[in-house]
């Protein structure tokens, strides 16, 4: 049997789509208005309302509520957060320690939302383990446990060969970092939960009303314009479709795969007990979650990009993006390789020309962002929307700074990206260059990072 293809994600498969909201029936008004239905319009949503319930707020998403990559990705609701050591170098250690502690703080967050308004999502705190298989990244990984270590995460440990397999058995995995701070999660049940409580709030959510244009005081649609003292932008990788927008943040394609459920004997070889979030220190990285049903569901870069910034159709694949990620399984887990690939998908994350995740409100428009988070977007989400929630309570009057306010990421300026065809010969050229650097260093083991991945970190901006 060949495995289904798009249909949005494994996660709708299982979970089954949303009932349709209505859309935007005419031209409207509202205290803030929220583009975007995904997990970043959503808690910000949610946290306005939970701080001042007479506050009139409206969402508008363009399909349904989850359809980007709130309702696409891997699962992985962890501490990290894009941009943390630019933020270092603009603003100090200390400040970018801040951050990473609200990071820390925000994976409780999550969880604790969750049970309160009762939302099942899968969720177990596992942790996150990542691992390394060669001399180059069993280098990088020590680099960045001690990195980790000093921007105060003092509870994450440094494991050896014997203790990495103690808990999941990665074939050659010669060591790995794991840290508390993160949890496994069904994306589609979190997102269709939180759609629910904050309906239950009062607040508007219209589906199926794409967002052409965003000025101040006005977000249109075609069935109307919705005017508001503020106008937040929570639309991540798809935001390259609003008028002005195309070179914003580039819409960055990841694909995924998922196994059919697997028998007690797989698990009994695989370990993975502890059922942690998986990724590794390749260059072309990979993030895997042990699922509730007993599949393992993985993902990296396939296509990483298509030309003028264009997502795909309903998260439809590629084959060859298919067979590169089951090799991936099977390179970590040999024993899989009879087993069949059920489910294969793709979205699209938002990436800033330097990579920094960001949150903005312009007090001169009203008009306020959230987003860039670079594939760390299940938790970064959170901690952006309880943000731009007390921007915009300062903003009004109603709140003083919090410590959110004055958070390293908080308007934050980065550059447009370059025009086509440059943008897309650059990260097409870019992760040509990381897959080649993988297999070097897996062929001709050595404990130095392959310069050309150095050099390619430096292009994009990410060294």
């Amino acid at each position: 049997m060949s495995a289904i293809n798009g249909g949005i994600s494994f996660w709708y498969a299982t979970d089954g789509l949303p009932t349709p909201r209505e859309p935007l029936p005419g031209d409207a008004s509202a205290d803030v208005v929220i583009v975007g239905g995904g997990y970043t319009g959503l808690w910000t949503a949610y946290y306005l309302k939970k701080a001042a319930p007479s506050l009139d707020v409206a969402v508008l998403e363009s399909r349904f509520c989850g359809y980007g990559a709130s309702g696409r990705n891997g699962g992985w609701l962890y501490n990290g957060i894009a941009g943390r050591d630019r933020y270092a170098e603009l603003h100090g250690r200390d400040s970018a320690v801040r951050l990473q502690h609200a990071m820390n703080d925000t994976v409780d967050e999550v969880v604790r939302v969750a049970s309160e308004e009762s939302i099942d999502a899968d969720i177990h705190q596992g942790g996150v383990l990542e691992v390394a298989y060669t001399p180059a990244q069993l280098t990088r990984l020590k680099a960045f446990h001690a990195d980790e270590v000093t921007f105060g995460e003092k509870d994450r440990l440094l494991l050896g060969a014997r203790e990495t397999a103690e808990r999941i058995r990665v074939a050659g995995a010669v060591g790995s970092t794991w840290t508390p701070h993160g949890a496994r999660i069904h994306p589609v049940k979190l997102v269709k939960g939180l759609a629910t409580a904050v309906e239950a709030l009062g607040v508007r959510v219209y589906e199926s009303t794409p967002v052409t244009e965003i000025r101040p005081g006005h977000a249109v649609t075609p069935y109307g314009t919705v005017r508001a003292p503020y106008v937040l932008r929570c639309t991540e990788g798809f935001t390259a479709s609003l008028k002005g927008q195309r070179r914003a943040w580039l819409p960055m394609n990841s694909s995924m795969i998922a196994t059919e459920p697997l028998g007690p004997e797989a698990w009994e070889a695989i370990g993975w007990a502890g059922r942690e979030t998986l990724g590794d220190m390749a260059h072309a990285y990979m993030y895997a979650q042990r699922t509730a049903d007993d599949r393992i569901a993985l993902g990296g870069r396939g296509v990483p990009y298509r030309f003028g910034s264009r997502t795909d159709n309903d998260g439809r694949t590629q084959a060859a993006t298919v067979s590169a990620l089951r090799e991936i399984l099977v390179r970590f887990f040999p024993q899989l390789a009879g087993v069949r690939v059920s489910h294969a998908w793709s979205g699209v994350l938002g990436v800033p020309r330097d990579w920094c995740a960001s949150v903005t409100l312009d007090r001169a428009t009203g008009l306020g962002w959230a987003g860039g988070y670079v594939g760390s977007g299940v938790a970064t989400a959170n901690l952006a929307a309880r943000t731009l929630r007390d921007l915009v309570r300062r903003d009004s009057g109603e709140a003083g700074d919090t410590g959110l306010t004055t958070l390293p990421w908080v308007n934050h300026k980065v550059r447009m990206w370059e025009p086509e065809p440059l943008r897309w010969l650059g990260v097409r050229g870019m992760y040509a260059a990381y897959r080649g650097a993988d297999r070097r260093e897996l062929l001709r083991p050595r404990a130095t990072t392959d310069r050309v991945a150095r050099l390619a970190d430096r292009v994009a901006g990410r060294a």
